[in-house]
C-alpha cells in the first residue's frame, strides 16, 4: 500500500524527508524439522522485546492436508492494510471474471451537420483505472482519431467529462483526511487518467533569496497553486511543506530549498481526474484538427446524466485491459486505485443484477457499497463469518477495516481450489523477484518461493499468501502485526514477517 505517516498534522499537509532503511540479518539456524520447533522459532520472533505492546495474529495451514501448523490469536480482529486486497481479488475473479473489461466512451449528443457536431461531446468514463498508463498512453489520440474518422472537425457544444458511472464519493469509506494529498490515496473515479496522480517538481533558484521554481505536471491536475518556497544558502536543510485543505482546489507549497540541490519531486493526488482527462482529450482533438468551440465541463455524482445521455451516439471508445490484467498490476504494486475501482466495477454489476432480479434493497447504496454487499455474499458462500471480516473499501487503506488471520487463510485456501488458482498465485508479489516483494527475502530460500500480498501502514504490517516448504508441503499463511511502535533503531516489522516466511520455506517437517 505504501502509506506513510507525515509529521504535519493539519488536515492534508505533507512534509517529506528521508528515513533510514532498517534491515536485519536472516537467521542462519538449521531449518526447523518439527512443528514444535517451527512454533518455537516463530514465537521467539514475535515475542521479541521490540514488539512489546504490539498485537499479532497468525495462522499457517497446509493446503495438502488442511492441518494447522501454527496459530497465534488467529481469531483476533486486526487492521489488515493491503492484505485486504485479497478479498477484492476474490470478488473480481469470482464475479467479474479475469477476461472481462470495461471501456471509456466518446458520445455525441446532437446532430452532425457538415462536419460539425451541434451539441455536446461526452467523454464517458466507465471505471478503467489504467487510462494513460502502459499501452494506453495514446488513448486521447485514439479517441480524437475516431472522432475525425466520423468526419467531425468542429464541436459547437462543450466537451463534458463525465464520471457518474460510479455512484457515491470517490474517496473510500474510512480513508483518513491526512492521506488524501498523496498519490496512494487518489480519488477512485470512473473517469481516471494517469492513475489520478501528478508530479510536483521543486527546483531551487540560483541564489539565496530567490523564489524556487515549482512546476506541476500535468499543469491542470491541481487547478490553483500558491508557492512560497524560497532558495536558501547551500548546505542548509531543505524544508518543503505541502498543504491542500479538504475539498479545496488550491495547493500551498511553502518552506525552503538550498541552492545546488537537485530537483525534488513529489507524487500527489489530482483533485479532479475527470477534468484532467477532458483537457487531455481537448489537446488531442486540436492535434487531429477537431476544433472545440465550447468549454471542458465536468459531471460528477450526484449529478444526473440520464437526460442528456438519452439518444447519445457512440463515436469512439477505448477498451481497458482485461480485469485479470488490472488485478495483477494492482496486486503486484499494491495499487490502491486499481483495487478500489475494481470493487466499484463489481458493485455496478451487482446493482444491475439485483435490479434485474427484483432483489435490490430499498434506499441508496453507492457502487462501493454494492461491491462490498456482493463480497459479503461471497464470503458467506466460502464459510467466512461476518464477525471475521469487516471491510469498508477495497484497497486496505481504511483503518476501519478489520479481519482475522484465520479469515485470510480460509480465503487463500478457497482460492487455491478454484480454476484461477495458479493465475492468482502468479499475480501476487514474489519474494525477491517482483512487485512489492522485489527487494525482500533476496538470497534466502524464500526467494522465488513465497507468493504473498504485503500490507503496510503506520503501526501495521502484514503478509499473507502461499509458500512451498522444503518438505514439499504447500502452505497458506497470514501474519499481521498491529499497534507496533518500534523503539529507535529497531528492525522493520517487515523484516520479522520475512523471517517467518523464510522459516516456512525451509521447514522440513510434515504433519
Amino acid at each position: 500500500m505504501h502509506r506513510y505517516s507525515w509529521p504535519i498534522a493539519a488536515l492534508l499537509c505533507l512534509t517529506l524527508g528521508l528515513a533510514p532503511a532498517l534491515a536485519a540479518t536472516p537467521s542462519q539456524e538449521t531449518p526447523a524439522a518439527t512443528q514444535a520447533e517451527l512454533a518455537r522459532r516463530i514465537e521467539t520472533l514475535i515475542d521479541a522485546p521490540r514488539f512489546e505492546g504490539a498485537d499479532w495474529g497468525m495462522e499457517i495451514v497446509s493446503l495438502d492436508s488442511g492441518h494447522t501448523l501454527y496459530a497465534h490469536q488467529p481469531e483476533r480482529l486486526l487492521e489488515p492494510a493491503s492484505t485486504a486486497k485479497l478479498f477484492t481479488a476474490a470478488l473480481v475473479l469470482e464475479k467479474l471474471g479475469a477476461n472481462g473489461h470495461t471501456s471509456t466512451r466518446l458520445l455525441a449528443r446532437g446532430p452532425i451537420v457538415r462536419s460539425r457536431l451541434r451539441g455536446p461531446l461526452v467523454l464517458y468514463g466507465m471505471g478503467d483505472p489504467t487510462l494513460d498508463t502502459g499501452d494506453s498512453t495514446d488513448w486521447a489520440d485514439r479517441l480524437a482519431t475516431q472522432l475525425a474518422n466520423h468526419g467531425i472537425h468542429r464541436v459547437d457544444g462543450d466537451l463534458i467529462a463525465d464520471d457518474t458511472y460510479f455512484q457515491g464519493p470517490p474517496i473510500g469509506a474510512g480513508w483518513e483526511v491526512g492521506d488524501l494529498l498523496g498519490a496512494f490515496a487518489v480519488p477512485a473515479a470512473a473517469l481516471s487518467v494517469q492513475e489520478n496522480a501528478a508530479w510536483l517538481a521543486i527546483t531551487p533558484g540560483t541564489a539565496a533569496g530567490d523564489a524556487a521554481e515549482v512546476v506541476l505536471d500535468p499543469p491542470f491536475a491541481i487547478p490553483d497553486m500558491s508557492s512560497r518556497v524560497l532558495t536558501t544558502a547551500a548546505g542548509s536543510a531543505p524544508d518543503i511543506n505541502l498543504y491542500r485543505a479538504p475539498g479545496s482546489d488550491t495547493l500551498y507549497a511553502f518552506g525552503s530549498v538550498p541552492t545546488g540541490t537537485a530537483t525534488m519531486r513529489y507524487h500527489l493526488a489530482m483533485t479532479d481526474p475527470a477534468r484532467v482527462a477532458g483537457e487531455l482529450l481537448r489537446e488531442a482533438m486540436a492535434r487531429h484538427g477537431v476544433v472545440l468551440h465550447g468549454r471542458v465541463q465536468v459531471m460528477h455524482w450526484p449529478q444526473e446524466d440520464a437526460a442528456y445521455l438519452a439518444g447519445a451516439v457512440e463515436l469512439g471508445k477505448v477498451d481497458s485491459p482485461a480485469y485479470g490484467t488490472i488485478l495483477e498490476r494492482g496486486l503486484k504494486r499494491s495499487q490502491n486505485l486499481y483495487l478500489q475501482n475494481l470493487l466499484q466495477l463489481a458493485g455496478v454489476q451487482a446493482r444491475a443484477q439485483a435490479i434485474a432480479d427484483g432483489t435490490a434493497p430499498d434506499g441508496f447504496l453507492g457502487s462501493s457499497a454494492w461491491g462490498l454487499r456482493a463480497l459479503g455474499a461471497l464470503l458467506e458462500e466460502i464459510g467466512i463469518a461476518p464477525t471475521q471480516v469487516r471491510l469498508t473499501e477495497g484497497s486496505g487503506l481504511s483503518r476501519q477495516n478489520l479481519v482475522t488471520a484465520s479469515a485470510l487463510v480460509r480465503l487463500l485456501q478457497y482460492m487455491a481450489t478454484r480454476p484461477y488458482a495458479a493465475t492468482l498465485r502468479n499475480d501476487l508479489p514474489v519474494a525477491g523477484v517482483d512487485g512489492s516483494l522485489i527487494a525482500r527475502m533476496r538470497g534466502t530460500p524464500a526467494e522465488g518461493d513465497v507468493h504473498a500480498k504485503t500490507g503496510s501502514m503506520t503501526g501495521v504490517s502484514a503478509l499473507a499468501g502461499y509458500v512451498t516448504s522444503a518438505g514439499g508441503e504447500h502452505l497458506a499463511f497470514a501474519a499481521i502485526v498491529n499497534h507496533d511502535v518500534p523503539p529507535e533503531g529497531a528492525t522493520s516489522p517487515s523484516r520479522t514477517l520475512d523471517a517467518i516466511a523464510e522459516l516456512l520455506a525451509t521447514y522440513r517437517g510434515r504433519p
